[in-house]
């Protein structure tokens, strides 16, 4: 959540949602949707996926647009961000939620902007949106991918230009190659710089527009056969385990 909203939410400065809870404090479903109306009109850049009742007596669980999820008192008072934790069990059940708003249709990804890598059988499937400069792309690559077999892998290229310059220059390089998946393997096995063209018609700008559109604010980002949506460069161990995940 930005600083702006955790600011005004603590200044007490929130008349629309400090409104909306008295007349339905006997009516979970209108507390619920007063929440949510209220909400998004104070805060007009902020849509609500959901509102919904957590373990935690009196406490509200907020699912903001662009993966945020946020709680609030019963009576709007407070708005405050973290993991909420079942100690007895010690989940994260923010954690958990996340992961299922995060959840990708595999079927909306458009495959054919990515570079296509079959392993074995190829049975499980995993789509990477990854830039060519990010050393934690490297990192998966040569860690947490290395060795993994019976796996389809689709390669988006995400170059984040802001943070490496060149690494649009080199996406361009490795997409317009004459084979792609060669001359990124080069690059991210054997370091070998992609060179030759860079002016071919290239799926990049549909990429960084359909990461956007997916919550994908970082790279490595992976989103796995299930739709499981994860960022890092996980390890080896909790790749697999993700993999065979129904």
């Amino acid at each position: 959540m930005n600083k702006t909203l955790i600011r005004l939410a603590v200044a007490g400065i929130l008349p629309a949602l400090l409104s909306c809870g008295a007349n339905a404090d006997n009516n979970g479903n209108a507390q619920l949707a007063a929440v949510k109306k209220a909400f998004e009109q104070r805060f007009t850049d902020r849509q609500v996926l959901a509102v919904r009742v957590t373990p935690l007596k009196g406490i509200y669980e907020i699912d903001v647009q662009g993966n945020q999820i946020v709680y609030a008192d019963q009576k709007l008072d407070y708005l405050f961000v973290g993991d909420l934790i079942d100690v007895k069990s010690g989940q994260s059940l923010t954690e958990a939620r996340q992961a299922e708003l995060n959840r990708v249709a595999w079927n909306v990804l458009p495959l054919t902007d990515a570079i296509k890598e079959v392993r074995g059988n190829g049975a499980r499937k995993l789509a990477i949106f990854t830039d060519p400069d990010c050393p934690f792309c490297h990192q998966l690559e040569k860690e947490g991918l290395a060795g993994v077999d019976n796996v389809t892998i689709y390669t988006f290229l995400f170059p984040l230009t802001q943070l490496h310059p060149d690494a649009m220059h080199k996406a361009k390089q490795v997409w317009c190659a004459p084979d792609r998946l060669k001359a990124w393997r080069d690059w991210m096995d054997n370091g070998v710089k992609p060179s030759g063209d860079d002016a071919c018609d290239t799926p990049i700008d549909r990429n960084l527009a359909l990461g956007d559109k997916l919550g994908v604010n970082g790279t490595p980002a992976l989103v796995f056969g299930n739709g499981r949506l994860v960022a890092g460069a996980i390890p080896k161990a909790q790749l697999e385990q993700l993999l065979d995940a129904k």
